[in-house]
C-alpha cells in the first residue's frame, strides 16, 4: 500500500500510511511534502523539455487536513528561461491545508566548485535502530526505518527512509521520495516529552545543494524551545554521499494543562 492513491487528474486518496503523530483522525502532512514535489516535478515536464532542478522547497502549513480525499493544484508564479517560482496547493476542495512555493534554477556544471561546509555524520550502519512509535502514534511515523544517535534532549542525528510508495503504480522522483521524509525531522530529536508539551510545526523550508541520491535520508538535527511559546528545529541534510542541504521548521510550543 502507498501513501496515496489517484482518483484521476490531481485528485488524491490517503491512505492508512498518512495517519498523523498528534491525532489520528487527520493527515501526516509529511506524505503531502513530497506528493507536491512529484506533482510540480510532473507539471514542469508537461511544459519544458529542458532540465531544470529544484533549489529550495518552502511550505506553509496553513491547517489540519482530515483522512478525506485531497486536490493538488499547480501554477507557475514567475516564469523564466533559467529560473522559475512555482505554487502548489493540497487539500479539500474547499479549503488549501498545505501550499508549496518552490524554486527551479537551470542546472550549470559547477562540479570543480562544490563544497558543503557541513560536517557529514556516520552512516546508517553506525546508529542503532529505533522504533518511533515507541513515543509517536500514526500511519506515517509506523512506515518510518530509523537508525538513529540521539546524543541528548532536541539534539539527534538520524537516518531515515520507507518501503512504502508515494503514489500507487507511479514512478517517483529522488527528491519527492526525501521529501516524503523530510517533515519527519520535527519528531526524531525530541527536547520535551509529548504528553507534557506539544510542538507542532507551521511550516518547513529545505534549502537544497543537489538532488539526494539513494533510499536513506540524513538528519544532524537540533530543536530548541524559547520563553514565549516559540520553537525551532532546524537539521543539515544528508544522504549516504554526504550533505545535502538544510531544513528548518518553525514551532508552536504548547504546554498540555
Amino acid at each position: 500500500m502507498a501513501y496515496f492513491e489517484r482518483l484521476g487528474g490531481q485528485r488524491f486518496r490517503p491512505t492508512s500510511h498518512t495517519t498523523g503523530a498528534w491525532d489520528p483522525a487527520v493527515q501526516h502532512i509529511g506524505p503531502s511534502f513530497g506528493l507536491l514535489v512529484h506533482e510540480v516535478e510532473r507539471d514542469l515536464r508537461r511544459r519544458r523539455d529542458d532540465p531544470m532542478v529544484l533549489s529550495r522547497l518552502t511550505y506553509e502549513i496553513l491547517g489540519t487536513v482530515p483522512m478525506h480525499p485531497v486536490a493538488v493544484d499547480v501554477q507557475v508564479i514567475r516564469p523564466g528561461r533559467t529560473i522559475e517560482l512555482v505554487e502548489a496547493s493540497y487539500g479539500l476542495e474547499d479549503r488549501v491545508g498545505v501550499r508549496l512555493r518552490a524554486w527551479f534554477q537551470q542546472p550549470r556544471d559547477t562540479t570543480g566548485l562544490q563544497g558543503a561546509g557541513f560536517d557529514p555524520i556516520p552512516g546508517p550502519s553506525a546508529m542503532e535502530q529505533w522504533d518511533p512509535t515507541s513515543v509517536w502514534q500514526g500511519g506515517y511515523l509506523a512506515s518510518a526505518d530509523v537508525r538513529r544517535d540521539s546524543v541528548g534532549p532536541g539534539r539527534a542525528r538520524y537516518w531515515v527512509r520507507t518501503g512504502v510508495p508515494l503514489v500507487a503504480g507511479e514512478p517517483v522522483g529522488a527528491l519527492a521520495g526525501a521529501a516524503t521524509l523530510f517533515d519527519i525531522a520535527n519528531g526524531m530529536a525530541i527536547r520535551a516529552d509529548p504528553s507534557d508539551v506539544q510542538f507542532p510545526n507551521i511550516d518547513l523550508t529545505a534549502h537544497l545543494l543537489r538532488e539526494p541520491r539513494g533510499d536513506w535520508v540524513g538528519f544532524d538535527t537540533r530543536v530548541g524551545f524559547g520563553p514565549g511559546g516559540l520553537g525551532l528545529t532546524a537539521s543539515v541534510l544528508h544522504d549516504e554521499s554526504g550533505p545535502m542541504g538544510t531544513l528548518a521548521q518553525t514551532l508552536t510550543v504548547r504546554p498540555v494543562t
